[in-house]
């Protein structure tokens, strides 16, 4: 056990009345709460979960903030939840003083008079109403039905352990530490509600109109209860207990059900030990909560997997979640791994025995089409070292130490989960003889309902281990550390092989070596201690390759290079495939695909794509995408060619460089072609939730662009060096970002500055501000405003923009406006600026998605005094960035409502490009 942990039972009594019309318990508690430590208190912490939804400054409100989840910030006062204190007193009645810590207002800190002993106990009343939020915040709440889902819902102690009281806000991470207790509750509601709830039902009463329900139970963690109208709970009898629940059961026979519930708890009970609990309360929240990702992304109508499968694994996954969630008392914010751990181990194991050829698209891998794909072929277990590795390759994977509230929202909700269950299987294979199992069923029957730690994990598995496992602790749950090893160098004789195993990582972490024939394993042998490079010699066994990590077994970062040819000419073959695919590292992969762009003077450009892009990132990319153009009759396209070097835990996170091309028409039969070499500087705050980006881009930009017959082109060659640094710090309630650019070419050298920042107050007004300003350095008397800053429409003499129809002076291509430089939304005089312009455009809400905009600018051209212009409208923001239309009302132009060919003063902006599209849906994950 951990130090300084004796274990004596705490105790809660409540009476609570719930008002269905305000959604709100009035509350009568007493809590006895005793001194387990061996430390003498003066102080209690409690937990006091509603509370947490009290304010929009709440952390559980930035941390909604903080992953753009807009709900809270915009819901009703009375959609939110609250704690109302009225008085909290000791035994003898005199009331104690009492305060919520600053920047925690969910937690209640309790001065005591007396000093609190080892072993001796401490009674405390409290009365306090609770207003329960709306459910659509975190599932548990208030749903549209009038139906409350509780969980945390009142008042409990927390937990002092090892000389410090471990104590955090509800962020809703389903991890609130609570002090385990007895409870005894009588909830008294109106007739109609039914209660769901492990506890065991002592009385039912009616009187009055109101309905008194009588709980109790012993050694409580999570007392989860619900109250709904009609009863949506299916009561199974399993051979050891009740299972009450209603996780979808996709419409299967209530005899098959039960027999699939009881498989699972005895697979729980075999696998490590009695659940001490009668009772198993399970629900639909639970599980969408903590979904089975590929799963949970399918629509109904889609059933790729057998009858019964998705409800097994579904409530497998529920179930073994919640009997561990209330028998392994763990600190749930710190020490998380060891759950998921040994939760994703027993899912694997599980999946393994009674489904062992289910394939991860389920019969979807047999159709035509499908089955041609490598994803095809991945087993169902193969998605959590997949999951894992996608934040590994992104340099995003963390810690699996690292507080829950400390991860991003990817690694928090699937990585890290899925990186503790295969880390578990990976030392399962490397110690064999079923050890690791063995060790821990042993830790769960020597903890089952006693506070432990993960110190204790770690002594109970080294204790099983047959070698060396302290690089698992060091490496693999303390550091995010990268498993990278490749061979080397190969020296054949007739008899033997002499291998030598590189490490490219300062690891410890041993790796398999396998020895094929015909794709057959001929033998495996763990290779450990390899520092930089170890060199083994092996019988050569008529093997024809030799490669590492073959089964897969180890989260390796990178698995490509793990091949070396014996009597085969190459280490592995060539593989051409249609569409991107899931990585197969036992290939040297090549895709090809049809792709499509458009713009006015191409029309629709089709063409094949190759490149070697899988769906997890490397670090090596090229992309080669010749099109027609069904328009212009040619070729056009585009090619690019990058590498990245990545930098772990560092604010200097990647370096990448390479050289881009593309060619398209520019005008009606006029074409540019560009061609741009760069190197790229990325840095990030080592702390990764936060949004802080900064981004350093050296290039130099190639043009060559087609003369037009009808105008005279100034320069239509040039070349450009371009620095540009750019700062941004995206969030809900305060957005900042920063542009600084420096441009050098033969004929101008050019600097700008853009700054931005958008704030949401409480009152949920939101302003938009926008400074530009940009200047010559020198430039040489051109004749035409190409390279000039612009108000309204960028000339892009870079082609950095998306324009559909760049050259066009009027009709609907001509009103597309992409915000920069100038930034302004009417076509006012002058539109250009040949020495500097500075300009602040301004916006704020009116109503949900409609603005007010105002722009100020002055504009100085050579030779003439500088303007000062405006211009204003309404701006419809529909998402942010991506689709928005302006209608300019007022501006040096007059009232330009008012005047002929309105419509053509609308501007608009609109993205078609798919991949910021996806940025915009994943931008809360990662």
């Amino acid at each position: 056990m951990g130090i300084g942990w004796g274990f004596t039972q705490n105790s809660i009594s409540l009476n609570a009345h719930l008002n269905d019309s305000t959604h709100t318990f009035t509350i009568e508690q007493e809590l006895v709460y005793t001194n387990s430590s061996k430390d003498t208190l003066t102080q209690l912490y409690l937990n006091d979960w509603a509370n947490a939804f009290s304010a929009k400054n709440t952390p559980l409100a930035k941390r909604f903030a903080e992953e753009f989840a807009r709900r809270f910030r915009f819901a009703k006062n009375d959609e939110r939840g609250a704690t109302n204190i009225g008085i909290i007193t000791n035994s003898e009645n005199d009331t104690l003083i009492w305060e919520r810590p600053e920047g925690a207002q969910d937690l209640i800190n309790l001065k005591l008079y007396k000093p609190l002993l080892p072993g001796e106990s401490f009674t405390i009343n409290l009365d306090y109403r609770v207003k329960i939020p709306i459910d659509k915040f975190t599932r548990y709440g208030v749903d549209s039905d009038n139906n409350y889902k509780l969980r945390y819902w009142y008042i409990t102690p927390g937990v002092y352990k090892n000389g410090e009281w471990e104590v955090y806000s509800h962020k809703n991470l389903g991890d609130q530490y609570n002090a385990m207790h007895d409870i005894e509750i009588s909830l008294t509601t109106p007739p109609e509600y039914y209660v769901g709830s492990a506890l065991d039902f002592e009385s039912v009463h009616t009187t009055n109109g109101t309905k008194t329900v009588k709980l109790s139970g012993e050694n409580q963690l999570d007392t989860k209860l619900y109250l709904t109208n009609s009863f949506i709970f299916e009561s199974i009898r399993t051979d050891a207990h009740e299972v009450l629940t209603n996780v979808d059961d996709d419409e299967l026979q209530p005899e098959i059900k039960r027999i699939l519930l009881d498989r699972i708890i005895k697979y729980y009970n075999d696998r490590l030990g009695e659940y001490p609990h009668k009772n198993i309360f399970v629900t639909r929240d639970d599980y969408l909560n903590s979904p089975i990702y590929g799963l949970n992304q399918l629509p109904g109508f889609i059933r790729p997997f057998p009858d019964g499968f998705q409800y097994d694994i579904k409530q497998f996954k529920t179930i073994t979640n919640y009997l561990l969630e209330n028998s392994v008392h763990i600190n749930p914010r710190k020490e998380q791994w060891i759950h998921d751990a040994i939760l994703v181990s027993l899912m694997i194991d599980y999946v393994n025995e009674y489904y062992p050829n289910m394939k991860l698209l389920g019969n979807l891998s047999s159709i035509i089409g499908v089955r041609w794909f490598h994803a095809a072929d991945l087993e169902f277990n193969d998605q959590y070292q997949f999951l894992y590795m996608n934040m590994a390759r992104m340099n995003l994977d963390q810690p699996l130490s690292a507080a829950q509230d400390s991860l991003v929202k990817f690694n928090k909700n699937i990585a890290n989960s899925y990186k503790a269950g295969v880390g578990l299987k990976y030392i399962e294979d490397y110690l064999g003889n079923g050890k690791v199992k063995d060790a821990v069923k042993d830790f769960y029957e020597e903890h089952n309902m006693r506070p432990t730690t993960a110190e204790d994990f770690e002594q109970t598995l080294k204790r099983y281990a047959t070698k060396d496992i302290s690089w698992f602790f060091q490496d693999y749950v303390n550091s995010n550390k990268k498993i990278d090893f490749t061979i080397q160098s190969l020296y054949k004789t007739k008899d033997s092989l002499r291998v030598t195993i590189k490490n490219k990582r300062k690891t410890d972490f041993p790796v398999s070596l396998y020895g094929l024939k015909d794709g057959k394993i001929v033998f495996k042998k763990w290779v450990e201690n390899i520092d930089k490079t170890k060199t083994i010699e092996i019988a050569r066994q008529d093997v024809d390759r030799l490669a590492l990590n073959y089964e897969q077994k180890i989260p390796e970062f990178n698995q490509r290079d793990n091949y070396k040819a014996v009597t085969k000419l190459f280490n592995k073959p060539l593989q051409l495939r249609l569409f991107q695919d899931i990585e197969d590292p036992r290939y040297s992969q090549l895709f090809f695909m049809p792709e499509f762009s458009y713009n006015l003077y191409d029309g629709i450009s089709i063409g094949p794509k190759l490149y070697n892009k899988t769906v997890l990132s490397k670090t090596f990319n090229f992309n080669i995408s010749p099109k027609y153009g069904f328009n212009s009759k040619t070729i056009v396209g585009s090619a690019s060619f990058s590498n990245t070097h990545q930098f772990e835990n560092k604010e200097l996170y990647a370096i990448t460089y390479g050289l881009g091309g593309t060619r398209y028409s520019y005008g009606y039969n006029l074409f540019y072609e560009k061609y741009t070499p760069f190197l790229n500087f990325s840095f990030r705050d080592k702390y990764l939730r936060d949004n802080e980006r900064q981004n350093l881009m050296i290039r130099n930009v190639n043009v060559r662009r087609d003369s037009d017959p009808n105008k005279t082109l100034d320069e239509p060659n040039y070349n450009v060096f371009n620095i540009n640094y750019r700062y941004s710090k995206p969030h809900l309630v305060d957005y900042y970002r920063a542009s600084f650019d420096f441009q050098l070419a033969e004929k101008f050298s050019k600097i700008s500055m853009s700054l931005e920042y958008r704030k949401l107050f409480k009152n949920n007004r939101q302003i938009n501000l926008r400074f530009f300003t940009g200047t010559f350095l020198y430039s040489d008397d051109m004749e035409s405003n190409y390279f000039s800053f612009a108000l309204d429409r960028p000339t892009d003499y870079l082609f950095d923009y998306n324009y559909y129809g760049r050259s066009q002076g009027s009709g609907l291509f001509s009103q597309q406006i992409i915000v920069a430089e100038g930034g302004f939304k009417s076509q006012l005089q002058p539109e250009y600026a040949n020495q500097w312009l500075t300009t602040l455009n301004a916006s704020t809400n009116l109503y949900k998605w409609f603005f007010v905009y105002g722009d100020v600018g002055l504009v100085k051209n050579q030779h003439e005094n500088a303007k000062f212009l405006y211009d204003s409208g309404v701006r419809l923001s529909l998402v942010d960035d991506y689709f928005e239309v302006f209608f300019p009302v007022y501006s040096n132009l007059g009232w330009e409502i008012a005047q002929e060919n309105y419509d053509q003063k609308i501007r608009f902006i609109v993205s078609l490009d798919i991949n910021t599209l996806i940025k915009l849906f994943t931008r809360r994950w990662y």
